[in-house]
């Protein structure tokens, strides 16, 4: 019998779910959870480990996502609609079940139910392992657009790599960080679903051949002389208060044949799961060590993988509707967060001509019509180069589309600037000095039609400096979208008492709205309001402190100014400025240990990356200055200083509420935003920084009076180094950035031993790439400014009120509002979900259609 003949004549199938999937009164959730530990966990409460019963719980909330996922995907496919596709290395999404909860309306649902079976909601959302699938702002901001673009009920996809292993474990060894494997997945992921159907072969190596296709037209056929599948994992990815739940599709890569029985049977035991273990490690861990030939490889391997596999799951999509490309721009956006996924441009060509057999000039023009680009850095060595070499060895057909991408590109340029040979060399997508490379960003701008910078000072050195050959060829292709976070997360997940207080006095619109902040100005003067917050404040850093006594033993005074630094750990994120400053206080209190200075918690976090030596010789002067100052009786508890291991996500959740003062201190144009300023002003937390990044548009938002500004400008900076700075002028003369130095360089953080910290100082004292010394007596004398704000409590507050009441800008709602106008031009769609009766869902199939299936 044909599977056509096994199917009812009817084409009305129904399926009946039991209420426990989807209802949402407190019986029903209590109903649900119990039969998720017991069907899906196989426990029962006296078998069962909290880690049991948060699966449970996870699997209890999925359920009720499903039908709307479901739902949302099915409404994109039935009305044809324009998806944004947002192709990233890094999705740094924090714990799920929480912000799950937080967006369905569940939470206080689940807190009832759980604790009327006597378990309480808080130790379960801690035992969630944390996804590290990203390395810091980038990953983060990623995972923000990912929130907004659900909340705004925007069409999207995100793509990426899912990662076996994350950005590593970070502890603190003897002071020291040392990398641990971060094993996220060593339990599973409840909130994940595989979907091995519509697995995808990614090519690599071997060589090219042409050949005439059936019209008699020349192609180039790709003979790889390896292939690696990639399995899609989607994760949902709700909105706010609304039906709307898009996707995350994270890709993992393993083997053609992961077992040879040939080469098993003859006795290679090792040889037969080789192609296994060669095609897994490309995702096997976020951003391997590039310092090798191997890790180079092994990234552009990454990159090709992921970007491979979400093309080729874009126009299978795209295909269910569709018999040609005529449309595809129209119903398809590629952002591309960086230049990670830069190889994306050629890719696309690739697909579209060797295998959809387009011709070129038409594949050109729909390709640069879907992919815009957004730039994240201003440091050169992050503008990624590959080898020459290594594509011939690894994409050799890519490299033959790149060769003749930027043959046509040239012929333009050259045509442009008749009079100027050097420009063409200048813009080449392919540098031949030092090394003959492949430059990505150069690629990433020949085959976008929108590239835009994430802060207006970061886009204007764009044009100015970084790529301004391109903004001068395509101005019309440039543009600024300063970054922002999503305020579910960043407020109403961690500072739940803050939001409550700001909703009693302006309602709940803020949520979606952040512009509504703005009404929280006419409480600014309102002394019992003030009172509130400052009581509030007082709480998270409470919560804080609890955490520094637990994990690192150190007691601090609330009464101290909380002084914070958490972000990636980068030269240029000049972390040792601050340590500079702390050890010129340090210094003041052993000359005159009566001498009157404002108490004060420093706390630091970040991860350096294993291979960036410097940067985690800065983690280690931290930890090393720490134990001094902490114990030192002449310091008497005014000042302590805390370096938080393993800072993640929801760590950022414990620190943005608790923090007083937010160290934004890069040197002025090298941070192309941050967002982590966004996070802490938006939880009251006053700015003491630089003209750098987004700083210039927070001072701006909450006014000069409410933000501490030291430093030299990016123009300063420029000029300083074309005249040639000298970082002695300012050391010989300064005599306590003298002192800083000389009792780091005499071992007196060090035990005496004077190599340790050897490297950091020569540094400063050689070459002072970020000019530190140049910036040390302005930021020492903001600092100054600092203590006196701080002692006036009342004030003090005032500006911490009107900082979060004039954020609103920087939510990423607004962000993606102007993405959506400006680069995607796409719109909203709200989904409606059936209110089937009593949970059955009516599934209607059409046998021929399930037939071909």
């Amino acid at each position: 019998m044909s599977l056509k003949e096994q199917i009812p004549a009817t084409d009305n199938i129904n399926i009946h779910i039991e209420d426990d999937r989807t209802g949402m009164t407190v019986e029903t959730l209590k109903r649900a959870f119990i039969d998720n530990l017991y069907y899906i966990q196989g426990k029962n409460e006296f078998l069962a480990t909290p880690y049991d019963y948060y699966v449970a719980l996870a699997y209890t909330i999925r359920d009720r996502l499903l039908r709307r996922w479901i739902e949302t995907t099915t409404t994109y496919i039935q009305q044809d609609v324009k998806s944004v596709y947002y192709l990233s290395a890094e999705f740094l999404m924090g714990r799920q079940l929480e912000n799950n909860l937080l967006n369905l309306g569940l939470e206080e649902k689940i807190r009832q139910a759980l604790s009327e079976l006597g378990i309480d909601l808080g130790q379960l959302t801690i035992l969630e392992a944390e996804p590290g699938l990203g390395n810091g702002g980038l990953g983060r901001l990623a995972a923000c657009f990912l929130d907004s673009l659900a909340t705004l009920e925007i069409p999207a996809v995100g793509y990426g790599i899912r990662y076996e292993f994350g950005i590593f474990d970070q502890r603190i060894e003897n002071g020291v960080q040392v990398e641990h494997p971060d094993k996220w997945l060593r339990f599973g992921n409840p909130w994940e679903i595989r979907r091995p159907e519509l697995t995808v072969d990614v090519l690599f190596g071997g060589h090219t051949e042409g050949h005439q296709d059936r019209h008699g037209h020349y192609r180039v056929r790709w003979v790889a002389d390896r292939k690696v599948m990639g399995t899609p994992y989607d994760t949902p990815v709700p909105g706010y208060n609304h039906n709307t739940v898009n996707t995350l599709r994270l890709w993992r890569a393993g083997a053609s044949e992961e077992f040879d029985f040939q080469v098993f049977n003859s006795g290679d035991y090792a040889g037969a799961v080789t192609d296994k273990i060669s095609s897994e490690n490309i995702s096997k861990v976020l951003y391997p060590n590039d310092n090798t030939s191997q890790g180079k490889q092994l990234r552009l391997e990454q990159q090709y993988f992921f970007v491979s596999c979400s093309l080729q799951d874009i126009i299978r999509n795209y295909r269910r509707s569709h018999a040609n490309f005529d449309v595809f721009p129209e119903k398809v956006a590629i952002q591309l967060n960086d230049t990670h996924p830069a190889i994306g441009v050629a890719e696309l060509m690739r697909l579209l001509v060797d295998v959809h057999e387009v011709g070129w000039n038409r594949a050109w023009v729909i390709t640069r019509a879907c992919f815009a680009y957004t730039n994240h850095t201003l440091l050169s060595e992050a503008l990624e180069r590959w080898p020459v070499s290594l594509f011939e060895r690894l994409l050799p057909r890519h490299l033959e589309i790149i060769y003749e991408i930027n043959h046509r590109f040239l012929k333009e340029v050259r045509s442009r600037y008749p009079q100027d040979p050097q420009k063409a060399a200048q813009m080449s997508i392919i540098a031949e000095l030092p090394e003959k490379s492949v430059c990505m960003a150069h690629l990433a701008c020949v085959g976008s039609h929108a590239i835009n910078g994430v802060a207006a000072l970061h886009t204007e050195l764009l044009k100015q400096d970084v790529l301004q050959d391109f903004y001068r060829f395509w101005p019309e292709k440039f543009n600024n979208k300063t970054n922002g976070v999503t305020p579910r997360r960043w407020l109403l997940l961690s500072n739940p008492r803050l939001c409550q207080l700001i909703t009693s006095k302006i309602g709940k619109g803020w949520v979606t709205d952040l512009d509504q902040f703005r009404q929280l100005e006419a409480y600014a003067d309102d002394p019992a309001f003030r009172q509130q917050w400052q009581e509030i404040k007082r709480a998270c850093k409470q919560d804080l402190a609890d955490y520094i006594l637990l994990f690192n033993d150190v007691e601090v005074d609330l009464d101290s100014l909380f002084d914070v630094q958490v972000k990636r750990i980068h030269e240029y994120k000049r972390q040792l400025l601050m340590v500079l400053y702390i050890i010129t206080l340090y210094n003041r209190i052993k000359r005159n240990p009566q001498i009157e200075i404002q108490p004060r918690t420093f706390i630091f976090a970040g991860k350096a990356a294993p291979g960036y030596y410097l940067a985690k010789l800065i983690i280690q002067l931290v930890n090393a200055i720490a134990p001094v100052i902490n114990n030192d009786a002449d310091v008497a508890g005014r000042l302590k200083v805390v370096f938080l291991a393993g800072y993640s996500v929801s760590l950022g959740q414990k620190v943005y509420p608790a923090a007083e003062l937010s160290e934004q201190i890069s040197t002025a144009g090298k941070e192309a935003s941050g967002t982590g300023n966004m996070k802490f002003a938006m939880n009251g937390a006053l700015t003491i920084g630089t003209l750098d990044g987004a700083n210039i548009e927070i001072r701006e938002e909450v006014g000069a009076e409410n933000f501490f500004l030291f430093g030299l400008t990016a123009e300063q900076v420029y000029a300083l180094k074309a005249e040639g700075y000298n970082p002695m002028t300012y050391f010989n003369e300064n005599l306590e950035l003298q002192e800083v130095i000389g009792r780091i360089a005499a071992g007196d953080f060090s035990h005496g031993d004077r190599e340790t910290f050897k490297p950091l100082v020569n540094s400063l004292l050689d070459l002072d790439q970020y000019l530190l010394f140049a910036d040390y007596q302005a930021y020492v004398d903001c600092q100054a400014q600092v203590d006196r704000a701080y002692r006036d409590r009342e004030n003090w507050t005032r500006m911490s009120i009107l900082n979060s009441a004039r954020m609103g800008k920087f939510s990423s709602d607004r962000t993606i509002r102007e993405y959506c106008k400006e680069i995607w031009k796409t719109r909203p769609l709200t989904i409606k979900v059936p209110d089937y009766d009593q949970g059955a869902v009516s599934l209607n199939v059409d046998p021929d259609t399930f037939n071909s299936q």
